[in-house]
């Protein structure tokens, strides 16, 4: 499904413009709920702001709908479900059974399960894992150790967390195995300190992020990867938000502010997922060892593999693959060049010891 540029959507949510309502919705992570534009209540910082195509993209990613604008039938039924959303989210790093929910509600565990995603088409169950999901982000993001963050999430078990990885990225298995038959491609080009770097986007988020010596050699990669696909060039008029993105990674990877957090569609096997997902969660200036990696995910035989799933890696810098060496500290090997590699590391450790000395100065 096809949703307005962020331009379009900004502006409609600042106006609370209802001839939107249906073409979009956005969440607000400080407050955990997703709304319609014209919903009235107070606006949230930009910054704060994640855009839906649709309920069930909310839903996944561990938003509940907003009591003042839910757009399902407003009746006592769904008042009831949205309490026991909000109850799910609240204990969301606890042990929450079916029995125990369907207890408060009033109703069978069958008839919960079945009226619940009718309203939300997600089960309790996976809305709780999409909450715990979106804590464990937070958590990382206000400098939790890795470990930490797992457990404080209320995940069980480190490979828990990464287990989730496939249903919280990424294009469906049967478009990316039809080499994106159906899909609508911007992509853009612009130099960087790395060289010529491309971006790739579909509607949902960035497919790929590719470094080359010309933009012909990386359009036909990304040809190559989707072969059936529809390929744009992005313009600012046409895909706004891609221009962006693009520049936010520019200033990551050039000047050295944060690594942008964006919305990625992707897809590759369940291994290469959980790799991936890991691979977010290493810190700038840190790196792992490929078996340290597959230790971590709980699969210590798996080095070779997880080897491979870097090297499979289409989102260059955007998930972290040049952060993992082999255990000797030699760089291992690299899709965009050991060059990239060195220099992107020297970079990281560079701005992570600056960043250190401000704030014991």
């Amino acid at each position: 499904m096809s949703i307005p540029s962020e331009t379009e959507m900004r502006k409609a949510i600042a106006e609370r413009d209802s001839a939107f309502d249906g073409q979009f919705l956005y969440g607000v992570i400080t407050t955990g709920v997703f709304c319609l534009p014209s919903c009235p209540t107070k606006a949230a910082k930009p910054e704060n702001v994640r855009f839906f195509a649709d309920i069930d993209a909310a839903m996944l990613a561990g938003f509940r709908p907003c009591k003042r604008c839910h757009f399902v039938d407003k009746d006592t039924r769904t008042d009831q479900l949205i309490e026991i959303a909000r109850y799910i989210e609240s204990y969301s790093d606890e042990k929450i059974t079916l029995s125990s929910l369907a207890e408060i509600a009033g109703v069978s565990a069958s008839r919960l399960q079945r009226r619940f995603k009718e309203a939300f088409s997600i089960s309790p169950k996976a809305y709780q894992d999409a909450v715990r999901l979106r804590c464990f982000k937070q958590s990382l993001k206000n400098g939790d150790a890795v470990t930490d963050a797992i457990y404080g999430a209320g995940f069980g078990s480190i490979s828990r967390v990464y287990g989730e990885a496939d249903r919280h990225i990424g294009m469906t298995p049967k478009v990316y195995r039809t080499g994106g038959k159906g899909e609508r491609i911007s992509y853009a080009c612009r130099k960087t300190a790395l060289g010529l770097m491309m971006m790739a986007a579909t509607d949902k988020g960035v497919c790929s992020v590719q470094f080359g010596d010309t933009e012909s050699e990386l359009v036909a990669a990304l040809n190559k990867e989707y072969p059936n696909a529809e390929l744009m060039l992005s313009s600012a008029q046409e895909s706004p938000e891609l221009d962006r993105w693009m520049e936010a990674l520019d200033q990551h990877v050039s000047l050295g502010a944060p690594r942008p957090d964006l919305p990625l569609d992707i897809k590759g096997t369940a291994f290469q997922m959980k790799v991936w997902q890991f691979l977010l969660s290493i810190k700038e200036g840190d790196v792992m060892s490929y078996k340290q990696v597959a230790e971590r995910i709980d699969s210590p035989n798996a080095v070779r593999a997880v080897g491979t799933a870097c090297g499979k890696n289409l989102l260059g810098v955007l998930i972290p693959c040049h952060r993992v060496l082999r255990s000797d500290g030699g760089l291992g090997g690299y899709r965009w060049g050991l060059e990239r590699k060195q220099l992107l590391l020297k970079k990281e450790q560079k701005h992570t010891e600056k960043c250190h000395q401000e704030r014991t100065q």
